[in-house]
């Protein structure tokens, strides 16, 4: 009897591998195939595309700031001094040259979850950013965006793309990695629809747009 479900079992297990095998190459074969009917690239000029990434920062209740490659550093210590902020958790990869003196800094791999959960603030750079959503898309640093109260993510104007599939373009070589899509500080409504911030990530959301 056992031999008999043994080889009922084998069976089943081989048509399963032919469907599923049969299924991906027909996925394969009919992907190139779906209609892409939608706007894949901007009609609009770079001052209307910030103009709407801005707008939609603002809509979603994020703190916006601007500067120029040279002023980015006076930048950083300014929004960080706004909020009586003397230290910040970091991102590995954001340039050390960026960080202004006179705070203390703590890269996020050296970083334990409490100190994340504990910390004044984090700061990141990004991958990405859609004008049309007023979304940011960080490559990594997903703990960044949850734990610490407060987020500052600076944004450079050449990272700034109008459309969802100019984002995606650009974002294919990382398509295997993890990504984090920002729009605007955490918020959620409850059946009452009453607001509650910071419920899945940061109740405030700084940018730093740097223009070229």
């Amino acid at each position: 009897m056992a031999e008999g479900r043994d080889a009922c079992e084998a069976i089943l297990n081989r048509i399963r591998t032919a469907n599923t095998s049969a299924r991906a190459a027909a996925s394969a074969a009919e992907y190139p195939a779906i209609e892409r009917n939608y706007q894949q690239r901007t009609t609009l000029d770079r001052e209307t595309i910030l103009k709407t990434f801005l707008d939609h920062l603002h809509e979603y209740d994020a703190h916006v700031f601007e500067a120029n490659p040279d002023t980015l550093a006076c930048a950083i210590a300014e929004v960080l001094k706004s909020h009586d902020q003397k230290s910040a958790i970091v991102a590995d990869d954001f340039p050390e040259e960026d960080l202004p003196t006179g705070f203390t800094w703590q890269r996020e791999s050296k970083s334990t979850k409490d100190q994340l959960n504990t910390t004044g603030g984090a700061i990141a750079g990004c991958e990405v950013a859609i004008a049309h959503t007023g979304t940011i898309i960080l490559r990594g640093t997903r703990q960044l965006t949850l734990l610490p109260d407060r987020f500052l993510c600076v944004v450079y104007e050449n990272q700034i793309v109008d459309t969802v599939p100019e984002a995606m373009a650009r974002l294919e070589p990382y398509k295997a990695e993890p990504l984090t899509f920002v729009s605007g500080p955490s918020a959620t409504a409850d059946i009452e629809m009453t607001r509650i911030r910071g419920v899945h990530g940061p109740r405030f959301l700084d940018v730093i747009v740097v223009r070229d």
